[in-house]
């Protein structure tokens, strides 16, 4: 009983893996364009190459909103009125 259990096993463990060694599916033509698609729809400029800089912030405002930025987690302001819960006080 137990070599006829122990084939059916065996044969079964056989079938089992062989199910999961497919080969990888067929993809048609249209795989990925939606992913595609919608990388392209965030470009801000799309016909202009990659190689020129954005135009943004001079150096003095990016680096003072950066400042304000940290500093608003180092002295954060109290809040009143309805949104102060007051939880571990």
């Amino acid at each position: 009983m137990t070599t006829t259990l122990t084939r059916f096993t065996l044969v079964l463990a056989i079938a089992a893996l062989a199910a999961c060694a497919s080969r990888s599916p067929h993809n048609d033509k249209q795989f990925g364009m939606a992913a595609r698609s919608s990388v392209q729809q965030q470009i801000l400029h799309p016909g202009v190459p990659s190689s020129q800089s954005v135009t943004g912030m001079d150096g003095a405002a990016a680096k003072s909103a950066y400042d304000n930025y940290q500093k608003s987690y180092k002295d954060p302001v109290p809040q009143t009125g309805a949104l102060a819960i007051g939880v571990g006080r």
